[in-house]
């Protein structure tokens, strides 16, 4: 265990977000997302929803505020202009974690191939459809 580190972030995964570089994406996708398939690294997160590991992850990683939008999100149906319960309950909580940086929702043309370029999947137990959310890795500037 470590201070400040939520304990949902385990060594592995830690490690593949340290191993990030500026601009490369991680995926956290749905129970039935095939992320075995589609991952070129996978990491599991059984037993824990959407929301928990976005804010985990969100607790550490910076986004990138160097671009229009860093914070991704799928849409109900595939369809932008619709949401369910689980986008509102997103958007919310990375408007509390990230202000300022909007959230995108894409349609499943412009999603599903994001997903498996990404540096990395997460596969949730997330059983909420349409669940999946990007977040692109920013940098940690210099104090000095």
């Amino acid at each position: 265990m470590l201070i400040g580190i939520p304990p949902l972030l385990g060594p592995e995964f830690l490690a593949t977000l340290r191993s990030m570089g500026h601009g490369d994406e991680i995926a956290i996708v749905d129970g039935n997302y095939p992320a075995a398939d589609h991952a070129r690294r996978l990491l599991r997160a059984d037993g824990h929803g959407i929301l928990s590991v976005v804010e985990a992850v969100l607790t550490v990683m910076p986004l990138d505020r160097a671009v229009p939008a860093a914070l991704f999100r799928a849409s109900l149906n595939n369809d932008p202009a619709q949401q369910g319960e689980i986008h509102r309950a997103i958007d919310a909580l990375c408007a509390r974690m990230a202000p300022g940086l909007p959230v995108v929702a894409l349609s499943g043309e412009a999603l599903y191939p994001r997903i498996r370029a990404a540096h990395a999947i997460v596969a949730t137990s997330e059983m909420a459809l349409f669940a999946n959310v990007i977040l692109r890795k920013g940098v940690i500037g210099s104090s000095g």
